[in-house]
């Protein structure tokens, strides 16, 4: 029986390898499937270098919801809680003054 199922499409290798990561790194396990296929994008559309991510089926639940918040903070932006600067969701701290979200580190 196979209980490893897709639980996110990744863009591209490096995104998939950074969230494989990222999950395993909360004790699950993770497999990388398409990953071969970037070798021929010459030859193949792009959309079909995409990594999918696949879990064990108990783990599932728990890596949609890392990976639902992920995709939450990858979009949209921010607003720097010192200077007020409007920054991209994917910067953790403000490319203008250096603060985060909140304001400067105490």
């Amino acid at each position: 029986m196979n209980d490893w199922i897709p639980v996110y499409q990744a863009a591209h290798s490096l995104e998939a390898h950074t969230l494989k990561g990222a999950l395993e790194s909360r004790g699950m396990a993770v497999k990388l499937q398409g990953e071969a296929l970037a070798g021929a994008l010459g030859e193949l559309p792009m959309d079909v270098a995409q990594v999918t991510l696949l879990v064990q089926e108990k783990d599932w639940q728990r890596a949609r919801t890392f990976l639902q918040d992920y995709q939450r903070k990858s979009q949209g932006t921010w607003h720097c809680g010192s200077c007020g600067e409007e920054n991209d969701a994917s910067f953790e701290i403000c490319w203008r003054c250096g603060s985060g979200p909140e304001g400067p580190e105490q």
